[in-house]
């Protein structure tokens, strides 16, 4: 069985900060883990996003998690992530699973996703659609 994968926007400083802090990224940096996952985790720009049943339109509108031939987004990517890492963080995975929780958290994380550039450790790529980002060129 294949490792399930995560896929996030290596253009954006939040969420290359994010995805440091979690799987065999942070394993390798030596720091703390504060979701271990055994999941890879890649830059959608590094991704090959066919193979992983996905498109660049939709990596760059939201994180994926895939698992199993099947790829969540948004919040039920990180709902995803959390129910894979066990321990404290499956039940707060599973409850985002269900509604009204599903609904609270895909409403905070498209208004933390909408305005990520304007975040601190946000970057002006962040803004910019995926053909004009530093990694397009």
């Amino acid at each position: 069985m294949e490792r399930p994968t995560l896929v996030y926007d290596g253009d954006c400083g939040i969420c290359t900060k994010a995805a440091r802090l979690i799987g065999d990224t942070a394993r390798s940096e030596g720091r703390r883990l504060r979701v271990p996952t055994d999941a890879d985790v890649v830059a959608f720009q590094h991704a090959d996003l066919a193979a992983l049943g996905t498109t660049a339109e939709r990596a760059e509108y939201e994180l994926l998690w895939i698992e199993d031939g099947r790829v969540h987004g948004g919040a039920q990517a990180v709902a995803g992530l959390l129910i894979h890492a066990g321990g404290f963080w499956r039940p707060l995975g599973l409850i985002t699973r269900v509604p009204p929780f599903r609904w609270i958290a895909h409403g905070m994380y498209r208004l933390i996703a909408n305005n990520r550039h304007r975040l601190p450790g946000g970057t002006p790529a962040c803004a910019l659609p995926a053909a004009e980002r530093p990694s397009a060129r």
